[in-house]
């Protein structure tokens, strides 16, 4: 069964951890309607890998990418999700291995006038190698699976979830790895900002602005689980001057930023 909703996953050149990423989708309880790739520039390998994949799948899988010059993440979600055609939006990263439920578990906590910030349980170095060396096994990872961390964020307690969501006017801790939300709402503030790029804090940015139409942030625990594989953190120069732009959007109260999902297409 497939739902009303698009799945957009971000990727760059890795593509053995797509490969679980997409297995784990395909496992899913109840498909998305279809699967968006937001490519940041990845070459000939993540190319062929989603080609099988495409090949194989029940459900529209979209390869969407872009030339690689630098980190420009903001820039290919604006284009990925100029390609989706539902009005529900789920995103994830093509590091995470999500719970066989995890797209029937957003499709229920999604509500109107809110978007949704789910949590991911980090899997350790050992356990990620593990992995991603045997290409499958994936598929039983669980809170107590030996490797997992943060190991709350791994549970999937169906009738308690509804005792643990917060709502919150906040753009804290918002992370497009687990983040959810109406395609209205993401064009009326047009998008990402595509001048955020190198690393650090896009997925905040696009908060501030939600919460300054007045969308509030839905707290989802124990429900729309993912385990994060482990990698090296990324370079962070950028991520002061991200922060000084989440600041300056919250004092403006500004909504729709000038450089956004509608200027998109003219980036190469």
């Amino acid at each position: 069964m497939a739902a009303k909703c698009s799945l957009v996953i971000s990727t760059y050149n890795w593509p053995q951890a797509l490969k679980l990423c997409l297995d784990s989708v395909l496992r899913q309880s109840v498909l998305p309607a279809e699967v968006i790739i937001a490519d940041d520039g990845s070459g000939e390998d993540t190319k062929k890998l989603i080609h099988l994949y495409q090949s194989a799948s029940p459900v529209r899988i979209v390869h969407v990418w872009h030339a690689d010059k630098g980190f420009r993440k903001s820039v290919i979600l604006n284009k990925a999700i100029q390609q989706t055609s539902s009005d529900y939006i789920i995103q994830v990263d093509g590091d995470v291995i999500l719970n066989r439920h995890f797209i029937a578990d957003h499709l229920i906590a999604r509500e109107h006038g809110a978007f949704v910030r789910g949590t991911r349980a980090m899997l350790s170095q050992q356990k990620t190698a593990g992995l991603l060396a045997n290409g499958d096994g994936a598929a039983g990872l669980s809170a107590l699976s030996a490797g997992v961390q943060h190991r709350f964020n791994g549970l999937r307690l169906a009738l308690l979830s509804g005792l643990v969501v917060r709502k919150k006017m906040s753009s804290n801790s918002v992370r497009g790895s687990n983040l959810a939300y109406w395609k209205a709402d993401f064009v009326n503030i047009n998008g990402y900002n595509n001048a955020l790029q190198g690393w650090g804090h896009e997925d905040e940015e696009l908060a501030a602005r939600l919460i300054n139409l007045g969308i509030i942030k839905k707290i989802v625990k124990l429900r729309a689980v993912q385990f994060h594989l482990y990698h090296d953190e990324g370079h962070r120069q950028t991520a002061d001057n991200h922060r000084a732009e989440i600041e300056r959007i919250k004092e403006h109260k500004i909504i729709a930023c000038e450089n956004g999902y509608l200027q998109a297409a003219d980036y190469e």
